[in-house]
């Protein structure tokens, strides 16, 4: 009962403006109570600053500046294989496996369909067809920056505007569609093994999602000729023509969230294969195997 009224009163919150308080809140520098909040969240969710670049928490001068923290180098080993894909968070597996007949499962009862998740482009979709997904789960105790899993040049962005529900497992499992209802921001990158998507899903609170090359020099809208079916409101920029192209390494960062919230992954058909362990509620830490790219 507690959590069907936790989903039910999220439906009439008025996601974004909520949002837009949270990201004000988070940046104010309030000297001793912003060292408080911070205090007071670190023994909240039990979070190790010990493997922090900054350990002290009067080096934050904002609360946001903390939950975007940076780790020390050398804190998250990334994998060294050829063949092997690094997970690019810390978090929880929320699902993985395989994209079936363009779906991909949510939690028992719900699932999703691809073209709805990329905002309505069905070319885009094609490339991911019968693929393989990934979703991690990102909680409040986590490190929140996004790191490359493997290396890559940005082809695309796309910005699907949407509500921003809370992304939990409360939530996944009684909201239908939700990743694909919620705001997100879609990377698709050319890998030497074929494209991979990077999806960073904004979610209650987390209003502000942020990549490393900073905003695209001009947004299109994606609502096309051959996108009729394109989401009201989305939008895309293309990187393949770019005069520098933006090329990340494996285990690069390549974004953040300003609030907890989840990423999806996506990998075409047959081009590589997610280990054992990627099951739900599983929990990842950012470098470490999470798949293994087919050989050509």
């Amino acid at each position: 009962m507690k959590d069907r009224l936790f989903v039910l009163l999220q439906y009439p919150l008025p996601h974004h403006f909520l949002s837009r308080l949270v990201m004000l809140l988070t940046r104010l520098r309030m000297g001793p109570v912003t060292r408080w909040m911070i205090a007071l969240f670190v023994r909240r969710f039990n979070i190790n600053l010990a493997e922090a670049a900054e350990t002290s928490i009067a080096a934050y001068p904002s609360f946001n500046r903390f939950f975007t923290r940076a780790l020390k180098p050398g804190a998250r080993p990334v994998v060294g294989g050829e063949l092997e894909i690094a997970c690019p968070v810390d978090g929880a597996v929320s699902q993985a496996g395989a994209i079936a007949k363009g779906r991909l499962y949510q939690a028992k009862g719900h699932d999703y369909t691809l073209e709805a998740l990329l905002g309505g482009d069905a070319q885009l979709a094609e490339a991911f067809a019968n693929g393989s997904f990934a979703t991690i789960y990102l909680s409040p105790r986590d490190y929140h920056r996004i790191h490359m899993p493997d290396a890559g040049r940005l082809r695309r962005m796309l910005y699907v505007p949407g509500r921003l529900f809370s992304v939990n497992t409360v939530t996944a499992q009684r909201v239908p569609g939700l990743f694909a209802r919620n705001e997100r921001m879609i990377c698709v990158f050319d890998t030497a093994h074929g494209p991979m998507a990077v999806i960073l899903v904004g979610a209650l609170f987390v209003g502000s999602m942020e990549t490393v090359w900073g905003a695209p020099p001009a947004w299109l809208k994606l609502h096309e000729a051959n996108r009729p079916h394109a989401h009201a409101g989305a939008k895309y920029a293309d990187y393949a023509l770019h005069d520098e192209p933006i090329l990340l390494a494996r285990g690069e960062e390549m974004g953040r969230f300003n609030m907890g919230s989840t990423v999806i992954l996506l990998f075409a058909e047959n081009a590589m294969r997610l280990d054992a362990a990627m099951r739900e509620g599983e929990p990842v830490k950012l470098g470490q195997r999470i798949g293994t790219w087919n050989a050509a």
